[in-house]
């Protein structure tokens, strides 16, 4: 089952650069309450790279667009009401719908 946020994550994430794209995104997916492991299976990434990302290290080219596409997707569905997720099983349907297929167990 994943974890929620840590209180000294999310203060590292209020500390942390905020133009950074990954930053932006950790703050989407906080806010969305989406667990950083389902946004891992569906960025095609692990897990610690999308913490990396939360506290602003570089995201490579070829990531660097699907970041930003899928922060203005959540950020788009907060404000359309359908985020953030009540619970880590309404969490993970929405990523499943996004993405088009079923998460890893």
């Amino acid at each position: 089952m994943p974890r929620t946020y840590s209180e000294k994550f999310l203060l590292e994430m209020h500390q942390a650069d905020p133009y950074r794209a990954g930053v932006q995104l950790a703050k989407a997916c906080v806010k969305a309450n989406l667990p950083a492991k389902y946004v891992a299976e569906a960025l095609g990434v692990t897990r610690m790279t999308v913490y990396s990302w939360f506290r602003g290290k570089p995201i490579r080219d070829k990531n660097q667009q699907v970041v930003e596409v899928f922060t203005e997707i959540v950020e788009g569905d907060m404000m359309r009401g359908i985020l953030p997720a009540n619970n880590l099983q309404q969490a993970k349907k929405y990523i499943e719908d996004m993405i088009g297929k079923p998460l890893k167990q």
